[in-house]
């Protein structure tokens, strides 16, 4: 069973900014695409963004297009989510994800390994 360790969430205001990391235990990430996700109380899982294992290539919704951004350090083994120009619509329970080495998606069901979260409230 492959495990993550998310961290870098938090309190933040409105317009603020916040990185995610995503660590793996006991594997490498750069065999799998891995995707981030959130879910806001009563909702489903959002996909927020992915990184193919493959190529590199990344996909965004439109609502954080521009203002999120993936990318993976394979050297420190740990894939991060940028988030910018935080807004208070954004706060959830934020995902990391792994599925085998085939392009990425926004879709929960295509991933098999799921981090625990961590937490990230916008609020004045």
């Amino acid at each position: 069973q492959l495990q993550f360790v998310e961290s870098g969430g938090g309190l933040v205001r409105p317009g603020g900014s916040l990185r995610l990391s995503c660590e793996p235990s006991g594997f490498t990430l750069d065999y799998y695409s891995i995707g981030w996700f959130r879910q806001a109380p009563g909702k489903e899982h959002e996909g927020v963004s992915c990184i193919s294992s493959s190529d590199g290539s990344t996909y965004y919704p439109d609502s954080v297009k521009g203002r999120f951004t993936i990318s993976r350090d394979n050297a420190k083994n740990t894939v991060y989510l940028q988030m910018n120009n935080l807004q208070p619509e954004d706060t959830a329970v934020y995902y990391c994800a792994a599925a085998g080495p085939r392009p990425c998606s926004l879709r929960p069901h295509d991933y098999d390994y799921w981090g625990q979260g961590t937490q990230v409230t916008v609020s004045s």
